[in-house]
């Protein structure tokens, strides 16, 4: 494994389930796809390395970005990323899930420190940094990092609360922190996750907003598909829009500036 190409990319919050993950990411240079692909790469080489596994480890198809309009939103994603462990009744408090999940407490500028495995996938000599430091960034929008980590830990406690009285309803319980660490690695859910259901690009409670940003999205697919339809008829000087990436990184067109 080689030490990652700089994407640039600033990691606002994360969550890795047993069969998933979340992240809340910003993108300043426009390289999401390639650290996407990095990530799940080397991710799914080293959980096969250490479960001696060969088979595939993601699910075929394309990852699922939704980009978020105003600085609510992103908080509002950010505690859905950090709930998810309490929103599937595996743990009654987020903080208890006892896979990869950023604390809030991380997020006032501290560092996570992640130390290389031993073995596997990892060679003791090889190019992997021994040692890497995690930092979660504040997301644009902010300028003021309290702020932002209370009105996580508030949005983040409403989920947990509303998690707790839907199990409550249900009269059922929580699996619990010990539960989860004694499942086997080859068990699977009881149940199947929907299929052929809307993928959201857009996420904004304002519903203004969230109209606006559909707008542009539309306005961005229909000016992708007049550029490349005139790039497929031979013509000279086609400009794509600003946010192509495929065309752009393997063909190099033109795109518009921000």
């Amino acid at each position: 494994m080689s030490c990652p190409p700089p994407y640039g990319i600033e990691a606002h919050a994360y969550c890795f389930l047993s069969n998933h993950y979340h992240l809340v990411v910003t993108d300043p240079r426009a390289r999401l796809p390639e650290f996407m692909r990095y990530l799940n790469e080397h991710t799914a080489r080293a959980l096969n390395a250490s479960l001696g596994r060969w088979e595939s480890l993601w699910a075929p198809g394309s990852y699922s970005a939704v980009r978020l309009v105003e600085p609510q939103d992103v908080v509002a994603k950010i505690a859905y990323t950090l709930a998810n462990p309490v929103a599937t009744g595996l743990v009654e408090r987020a903080e208890h899930w006892s896979g990869v999940w950023s604390h809030p407490r991380e997020m006032d500028g501290s560092s996570r420190v992640v130390l290389r495995p031993e073995g596997g996938y990892f060679r003791p000599a090889g190019p992997t940094p021994e040692v890497c430091e995690l930092r979660l960034t504040l997301p644009p929008g902010f300028d003021d990092r309290t702020t932002y980590v209370d009105a996580v830990r508030r949005e983040l406690r409403a989920l947990e609360d509303s998690a707790a009285l839907a199990v409550r309803t249900r009269g059922g319980g929580f699996l619990g922190r010990k539960a989860v660490l004694a499942q086997r690695v080859s068990d699977a859910p009881s149940t199947l996750e929907p299929r052929r259901v809307l993928s959201p690009r857009i996420a904004a409670r304002d519903r203004w907003k969230r109209i606006e940003a559909l707008l542009r999205l539309r306005d961005f697919i229909e000016a992708y598909h007049a550029a490349r339809e005139a790039l497929r008829a031979g013509l000279a000087g086609v400009w794509f829009p600003l946010g192509t990436y495929l065309l752009r990184v393997r063909l190099g067109v033109n795109c518009r500036p921000a």
